[in-house]
């Protein structure tokens, strides 16, 4: 199972309410896990040999936010990547929410080839920077999977902001999050950056 099938298990349960923090945390060994397993081969045995483990900012339910979604279908778009690869996407929506006592919003896109998978076709996609980027995390951004939600009151949990693989490998082909995905405020939650990068 990749990240991002679990990633989606993990949100389809947390339809229903917050995640746990043993469920995040069972989540984030289960990825560790994925990584070093050479049969998954996401990272090469010699990569795996220098692998140093994951880190992370300590579960903090603060960062377990309500945000108001507005849809607003865009057209489709090609996604800068980190090689010449630009997978199709399409603005879905955006979040709206207050933390830290400012109001941040971020775009949500929906992957054009994932949406026509039976299995991906209420998977969401939120690439971000915030003021902990290329400090005390991936200085490329984080990501956030999201499923597709009933109303206009979502929940949005950030201690889920997981690295692209290439954080952790230079073989990997990663969206950069838009500008418009800036947030101007630390988030200190979710994975930082590998021990020993």
């Amino acid at each position: 199972m990749n990240l991002l099938s679990f990633l989606f298990i993990l949100l389809s349960f947390s339809s229903f309410g917050q995640l746990s923090k043993e469920e995040i945390l069972s989540g984030r060994k289960s990825h560790s896990d994925e990584l070093l397993d050479p049969d998954k081969k996401i990272l090469t045995p010699e990569e795996i040999e220098s692998f140093n483990g994951l880190d992370y900012f300590p579960f903090d339910s603060t960062y377990q936010v309500t945000a108001v979604f507005t849809k607003a279908k865009g057209p489709k778009f090609e996604m800068p990547t980190t090689t010449e690869r630009r997978p199709v996407y399409r603005k879905y929506g955006e979040i709206k929410f207050t933390f830290a006592d400012k109001v941040h919003v971020l775009n949500v896109y929906q992957n054009i080839e994932l949406s026509k998978s039976k299995e991906y076709k209420n998977y969401l996609f939120v690439p971000f920077r915030d003021l902990t980027s290329g400090k005390e995390s991936y200085g490329g951004g984080r990501y956030l999977d999201l499923e597709k939600q009933r109303g206009n009151k979502w929940l949005i949990d950030f201690n889920l902001a997981y690295n692209p693989y290439c954080a952790y490998s230079y073989r990997y082909s990663c969206p950069i999050p838009p500008k418009e995905n800036r947030i101007t405020t630390p988030i200190q939650a979710g994975e930082k950056i590998p021990f020993g990068h």
